[in-house]
């Protein structure tokens, strides 16, 4: 038997010092636990920890930020120390020693910090809201208060990534097209700049009227080389200028109210919008946080500002004592297979599940509505790309047909 030095958490926030013997650092930690301590810290006694700092003015002036993908991964392993017994401050301690991201490094560093000062590691988390948002310093502290921090943590874990596989399959459907369509502005701007030029020296030495789709394509061609500023200016300035207006909170809620209604891409953003919704909801409240709490938390994580003031709205009923399927069954952009399930939920006592089978779907739906997209678009974008090169090429040819009707006949 060993003797151990600890810094453990009682059930209500204060931090403990003691020792006590056990034949392995994972056996003290679970005597901890079985006395409803939630080991901070644990050395071997007459052991001495490892601490690692980074020197003075080594952090670069510039640095990325944390990618979910990195944010998910550390979660993972984290679930798994603490699974594995190992100490909350140890844990970190590891992790921050780890290879990766410095940025989320340094953070991890400073909430380890913050915890042997004697914080809760979910106030050391919510202190760094660049790097951990309301929904997981609230998940933290639901796993603390319930003394399943590992559970929690694989949870959350779990939620980023499939948050990100969603993610992934949305940007997936929009690159193809955009990429087909940037291929076809660059090869019609190649044709009217650098083709059209060539044919209209042969239009000129004929000395006959033009056909009026050759005069109009003619004068394009001659906007494009003597405007070629006004027309990078609109190619650079209308994206910046859309994208500033979008971060504003007028721009986002235009922008997103139409979206979500459009003809195209309309079904796809709701699709995903409320699989993200159930998901968010479903990890949240099968974690022990509350419903109102869980509802404000998932309105600010819901990417679409529709689904955003469904939710607000939804909870304001909450709070007035309704329940939860009432007030979603009227917003137009909530399905009524949704609240069905969700009164179903909400009469078993089984919501959290009910939320979890409502995600599933979704999110199965997202990505056989992108496999479907994808399917119809390449075609429709084929033909319509075809249509514009037809309408050049005829334009050009158009002079040269009359030219050769009038030199045979």
């Amino acid at each position: 038997m060993a003797r151990f030095v600890y810094q453990a958490r009682s059930a209500n926030g204060q931090v403990q010092t003691g020792q006590l013997e056990a034949a392995t650092e994972q056996e003290a930690a679970s005597r901890l636990r079985s006395k409803q301590l939630t080991p901070l810290r644990l050395v071997k006694a007459g052991g001495v920890t490892k601490a690692k700092s980074s020197p003075a003015g080594s952090k670069p002036f510039f640095r990325r930020g944390v990618k979910s993908r990195e944010l998910q991964i550390f979660t993972r392993q984290f679930s798994t120390l603490i699974n594995a017994g190992i100490p909350i401050v140890d844990s970190l301690q590891i992790l921050a020693e780890g290879k990766g991201n410095q940025a989320l490094k340094d953070t991890v560093s400073s909430v380890k910090t913050s915890i042997e000062g004697g914080k809760r590691l979910g106030d050391a988390m919510g202190a760094h809201p660049a790097v951990f948002s309301r929904f997981f310093v609230n998940m933290v502290r639901a796993g603390e208060e319930a003394g399943i921090l590992d559970t929690i943590l694989m949870r959350m874990s779990q939620y980023m990534e499939k948050a990100e596989k969603l993610k992934k399959q949305i940007k997936g459907a929009m690159v193809y097209p955009g990429a087909i369509v940037s291929v076809a502005v660059i090869v019609v701007v190649g044709i009217l700049v650098f083709i059209i030029p060539r044919f209209q020296d042969l239009y000129k030495s004929a000395h006959k009227d033009l056909p009026a789709l050759t005069q109009m394509v003619v004068a394009l061609s001659g906007f494009f080389i003597q405007r070629w500023y006004i027309v990078i200016s609109a190619v650079v300035g209308v994206p910046w200028g859309l994208t500033s207006y979008y971060k504003s909170n007028e721009g986002r809620a235009l922008f997103d109210r139409i979206l979500i209604r459009s003809p195209i891409f309309g079904d796809l953003i709701q699709k995903s919008s409320v699989a993200k919704m159930s998901r968010t909801l479903s990890t949240l409240l099968s974690s022990g946080v509350s419903v109102v709490d869980a509802l404000d938390i998932a309105a600010k994580t819901a990417g679409n500002v529709v689904i955003e003031d469904a939710l607000v709205r939804s909870k304001e009923a909450v709070i007035s004592g309704r329940p939860l399927a009432a007030p979603l069954a009227k917003e137009p952009m909530i399905p009524e297979m949704v609240t069905q399930m969700i009164t179903i939920g909400e009469k078993s006592g089984t919501l959290d599940q009910m939320l979890g089978k409502i995600a599933d779907f979704y999110e199965d739906d997202v990505e056989n509505a992108v496999k479907a997209f994808t399917s119809l678009i390449e075609p429709i974008l084929m033909v319509v790309l075809g249509a514009v090169i037809a309408v050049l090429v005829l334009a050009m040819y158009l002079p040269v047909f009359d030219m050769a009707s009038t030199a045979v006949g």
